[in-house]
């Protein structure tokens, strides 16, 4: 019984303003030299070959900028190495070009300074956080076998950090990338839901109760943890602290519940539920209470969500489209959504970068997955990695 329930619910949660040394920086908004779609044109570059080529890669993936020449850029960004852990970030704009900001920045090595002053420089010319500097876990697959995955967001260190030879998906990062939740069958066949620790490698049980344990999430402060448990004949939300202890239940009812996700101020909880036949979206306190049908009114499938971390009106979801599935937007504020992707066969399991504006999502096609990102505003989508790695999927951001 725990075979066919396991694998059912498997399948179901599955299917800032700033002017630094006195610079005076244009708003994005109000600058003349962009490009189509509201585009900042920028020219980017470094004295080390290298750090050229990363550099134009990461705001390549920018779906706020397009990149030209300097005499035809608004702002021309440099960023060259300044030590073993640092670079210098200099920002010059207008004709003849200006330099309005100098600034070296520290890292834990010099590909995260680099970063960093990467994110600086969308700081100071976009009015909006930079996310170049974060981190991914994932579920990664080589040679057949699944494992826990971290990455910085260019693919350019990528590190295993399980070794287990089970199925394994959902990983949540804690907000201070510290901790990440995942659901494994490891050592049990079932799907548990485990905690690994960054420092020490160590990995530890948190909800191994009877039936399934899947969809562990932190809450934004990281103090406790929502997930999924059906130990009461079907699958109900529920929240714990981060041991798995001083358990709350939050819904009773036939239907099933699967992938929670916090808002914001981790007041609330947004899940999906199938209580009207098909899965949908509902919300509700994490104190209790009815639950909410969310009318996303765009599709007769809706899954996977995720609230936004920056705009608490927004909430990206799963949606079933044409026979294939593609990433979908809710806007509170306005009781309505629209379908952000149109990807060849599907498009699945979407979470925020900390700017609230990009995504990474999972593109499932001819049997193999791939992370992708996703501009909202725009609906420019960039891969993250060359298909050469091996399948990636389920991933979890953290800056």
């Amino acid at each position: 019984m725990r075979t066919i329930l396991s694998l059912f619910i498997v399948l179901f949660s599955l299917s800032t303003t700033a002017t630094l040394c006195n610079a005076q920086l244009i708003d994005a908004g109000d600058v003349t030299g962009q490009q189509g779609k509201g585009e900042l044109a920028i020219s980017v570059d470094s004295t080390d070959a290298s750090i050229a080529q990363l550099v134009r890669r990461a705001f390549s993936l920018h779906g706020g900028c397009a990149l030209t020449t300097p005499a035809d850029a608004t702002f021309v960004i440099q960023v060259n190495p300044a030590g073993s852990n640092s670079a210098l970030l200099t920002i010059s704009s207008g004709q003849p070009l200006q330099k309005q900001l100098s600034r070296e920045v520290s890292g834990t090595d010099q590909l995260n300074a680099v970063l960093r002053a990467c994110d600086m420089a969308v700081e100071a010319t976009m009015r909006s956080k930079g996310f170049f500097a974060g981190k991914l876990a994932f579920v990664g697959k080589q040679r057949g076998v699944s494992e826990l995955y971290t990455s910085d967001l260019l693919f350019s260190r990528v590190r295993p950090l399980t070794a287990d030879r089970s199925l394994l998906t959902g990983p949540s990062w804690s907000s201070d990338g510290r901790r990440i939740l995942y659901t494994t069958y490891y050592k049990t066949g079932f799907p548990d839901v485990y905690m690994y620790d960054i420092s020490t490698g160590r990995k530890e049980p948190i909800a191994t109760f009877k039936g399934t344990n899947t969809g562990g999430a932190f809450s934004p402060d990281s103090r406790r943890i929502a997930l999924t448990l059906s130990g009461s004949g079907n699958s109900e939300i529920y929240t714990a602290n981060t041991q798995g202890k001083d358990l709350r239940r939050l819904t009773t009812n036939k239907s099933l519940e699967a992938s929670p996700s916090w808002s914001p101020d981790g007041s609330r909880l947004v899940f999906t539920s199938d209580a009207p036949g098909k899965p949908q979206l509902y919300e509700i306190s994490v104190n209790g209470g009815p639950m909410r049908r969310i009318p996303t009114n765009v599709s007769s499938y809706c899954s996977e969500p995720a609230w936004n971390p920056v705009k608490q009106n927004l909430i990206a979801f799963t949606a079933a489209v044409s026979g294939g599935f593609q990433i979908a937007l809710y806007d509170s504020s306005k009781r309505s959504s629209k379908i952000l992707t149109s990807v060849d066969d599907s498009a699945v399991e979407p979470t925020w970068m900390n700017d609230g504006r990009h995504l990474v999502f999972t593109q499932r096609t001819k049997g193999r997955t791939r992370l992708m990102l996703l501009d909202s505003e725009t609906g420019k989508v960039s891969p993250l990695h060359n298909p050469s790695f091996g399948d990636a999927s389920s991933a979890s951001f953290v800056y």
